[in-house]
């Protein structure tokens, strides 16, 4: 009997506390929206543009063979300096030396009927004189003499190209540089049929490198020759490697509806630490300003919103903040591809008044450097403080988080606040 008084007890006071709750939610004033603010201030601000490119030597030149045949010997290999006309390898030179053998032969053998024919031809001219040959007689013995002159001037023009032939079975270093590719070895055949096949890949001079970008064509127009470009290489992550742009070339490109125009930059390499086919991530400055007044991007992102009663309407709210999140989103595409790329216009930007209330201010955008704005015009000054969010808590969050999942993810790291 007592125990059951007991459990009643319990039950009425558990259904009077949870009325009272429920009152007391129902009764109490919503919460004070809890904003996220910046200050205001003047600083620097730089509009880039970046770009992936590139290294490559000043001058890279492609050796090849303008004959057929088999490689007898190679004197250079990756990576050793040569000099101009230095000799890299060579083919076998037999079939080319029989080749002018032959020729020699047959400009011999021209000649001796050359020489035959003039004889005849003197004699042929004697007998015409005294008139003891008729003319057609004559006329025939010069024809004939003539041929053999031609005869000989195409024999020593066969014997000609099989001596260059024959000289081109030595292959020769055509600048100073450093050999970065050698595509053949000893005993490999090289066919030189429509094109002259490449045996060695030189550059002239890796002291002295070049950047090839490519720029998209919606920034191509902010770069121009002569500014400075900086970039960095995955080898040395930590250094940046300054150059000077040199070249825009026309010969765009198209890669899946992307059009990019290659930019030339110009870089000096006197520790030879960039090397050939690196690739470098470029930023090129094209507008920079100083002591001007600037605000978070986030600001001009940042809007507004009404949010009910907690107890009343949870769904509606957490839905109010999902939207606002999503056009938060848009925004930031809106201002980064206005502010950013030169489409100043009107902005809204939103201060923290004394009492709490935010106050719409109409701001004009300058230059952007991806997180702060420059401001040209309005009704801002430094020190005012700018919304740039809510000030959510994830603390109260991952109190009712299931244990083991507050505040690490699944690989154990932890986890960000807002």
């Amino acid at each position: 009997m007592k125990l059951r008084t007991v459990l009643v007890t319990l039950v009425v006071l558990a259904a009077a506390a949870g009325g009272y709750a429920v009152y007391h939610q129902r009764t109490s004033k919503p919460p004070e929206a809890k904003y996220r603010t910046e200050t205001v201030e003047k600083g620097t601000v730089s509009e880039t543009v970046t770009a992936t490119g590139t290294i490559s030597a000043v001058t890279t030149v492609q050796v090849g063979s303008q004959v057929s045949g088999i490689i007898s010997r190679i004197y250079v290999d990756y990576n050793s300096p040569v000099k101009k006309g230095q000799l890299l390898a060579e083919l076998d030179p037999t079939p080319f030396k029989l080749q002018v053998q032959q020729r020699v032969a047959d400009l011999q053998q021209a000649q001796v009927q050359m020489r035959n024919a003039e004889v005849q031809f003197n004699r042929s001219a004697r007998l015409l004189s005294e008139q003891l040959v008729p003319a057609a007689d004559y006329d025939s013995a010069k024809a004939n003499f003539e041929g053999m002159k031609a005869q000989v001037d195409q024999a020593t023009a066969a014997l000609e190209a099989s001596q260059t032939n024959l000289s081109y079975t030595n292959i020769y270093s055509p600048i100073d540089g450093v050999v970065v590719a050698r595509q053949y070895d000893i005993g490999q055949t090289v066919a030189a049929s429509f094109q002259a096949p490449t045996l060695f890949t030189i550059a002239e001079d890796l002291t002295k490198m070049q950047v090839q970008a490519d720029v998209d064509q919606s920034d191509i127009s902010r770069v121009s020759t002569g500014q400075t470009a900086r970039f960095t290489v995955d080898a040395y992550a930590e250094e940046t490697f300054v150059g000077t742009i040199s070249q825009i070339r026309l010969n765009a490109t198209q890669n899946q509806n992307v059009i990019t125009y290659p930019v030339i930059i110009d870089v000096a390499n006197p520790d030879v630490k960039l090397k050939p086919k690196m690739t470098a991530d470029v930023t090129v400055e094209v507008a920079h300003v100083a002591d001007v007044l600037r605000v978070p991007n986030a600001s001009l992102r940042f809007k507004p919103i009404e949010v009910g009663r907690a107890g009343d309407n949870d769904d509606a709210a957490k839905t109010a903040l999902d939207g606002t999140a999503a056009r938060g989103a848009a925004a930031a595409a809106q201002v980064l591809g206005g502010a950013g790329r030169g489409n100043r216009r009107q902005q809204t930007v939103y201060v923290l008044s004394a009492d709490g209330s935010l106050k719409a201010v109409k701001v004009k955008a300058g230059i952007s450097d991806g997180r702060f704005t420059a401001i040209t015009d309005g009704d801002l000054k430094p020190g005012d403080k700018v919304a740039v969010g809510f000030a959510t808590a994830k603390v109260d969050q991952q109190g009712s988080l299931p244990a083991g999942m507050g505040g690490r993810g699944p690989g154990g790291g932890g986890g960000r606040r807002p």
